[in-house]
């Protein structure tokens, strides 16, 4: 317990169990406020959370007390919510973290679980990641703007496609996001991708491609898109080209095509 006190980092795993019973041993209606000296006075900065049936009532209640903490970066991973959670009560302060990770995280509100999420969170989030989600088709109109986001990953989520890209990269909902990794995504070409994020309006710096089965061509039917001008670094890598793809932006200062199959060097 009392290395627990001093640790910066520390990772808690529930072993698949389900923390229901948990329930039965907390005031889920405690202000959490009279917690809030003691929390203060923990040195944590990174916390993860993972293998665990865990009821929204629970982790709603944690995500109240943690608002007091020194806590930056949190990692949810295999993990199951159950039930809905609740609005954030008036007095009650969101959880001011500059990182969120979350991996193979189930959440039993569907396509609202973000915008529910979101509202136990401070705005000045600043990096995202999604993984191995269950669902990324998310409810726009219920999701406020992540002003601060500036990196966002969506890496490993096979099946998400340039169809699925557009619905999870609500309109106007990143106006500062630079880096957006869609690392083994589904993606096809990258004038599909540039397309999703025109209409998306996201226009990042940095972009991830590597390990999608990209083609060279885009459907000759399909459109020619414009890439952003605001993009300077592309990652193509481990993407099994045999061809530099067409329509790449004509200005970029990092252009990665490492380990595909090119049967000729790019021209510079």
């Amino acid at each position: 317990a009392f290395q627990c006190v001093a640790a910066v980092e520390v990772e808690i795993r529930g072993g698949g169990r389900s923390l229901e019973p948990l329930l039965k041993r907390v005031d889920a209606n405690a202000d959490p406020r009279q917690y809030a000296d003691t929390v203060k006075a923990l040195r944590v900065r990174r916390l993860t959370v993972g293998a665990a049936k865990v009821p929204a009532q629970l982790l709603v209640g944690a995500l109240s007390v943690l608002a007091y903490s020194r806590l930056k970066e949190l990692t949810l991973e295999d993990l199951e919510i159950t039930d809905t959670m609740p609005p954030l009560p008036l007095e009650a302060k969101g959880l001011a973290l500059s990182s969120l990770h979350l991996r193979n995280v189930s959440w039993a509100a569907g396509r609202s679980w973000l915008a529910e999420l979101q509202q136990w969170l401070h705005p000045g989030l600043k990096a995202l990641s999604i993984v191995q989600a269950h669902s990324l088709a998310f409810s726009c109109e219920q999701i406020r703007a992540f002003p601060d986001l500036t990196s966002l990953d969506l890496s490993d989520n096979a099946g998400l496609g340039e169809r699925g890209l557009i619905a999870a990269l609500c309109p106007h909902k990143f106006p500062a996001l630079q880096n957006l990794a869609l690392r083994n995504t589904g993606m096809e070409t990258p004038t599909d991708v540039c397309a999703a994020l025109a209409a998306s309006g996201v226009q990042p710096h940095s972009l991830d491609l590597s390990h999608n089965s990209l083609r060279a061509t885009a459907n000759p039917s399909a459109p020619r898109c414009v890439w952003s001008s605001a993009l300077n670094s592309l990652n193509l890598s481990f993407a099994g080209l045999e061809q530099v793809p067409r329509g790449l932006p004509a200005k970029l200062s990092v252009l990665d095509l490492s380990c595909n199959r090119l049967n000729r060097a790019p021209k510079r």
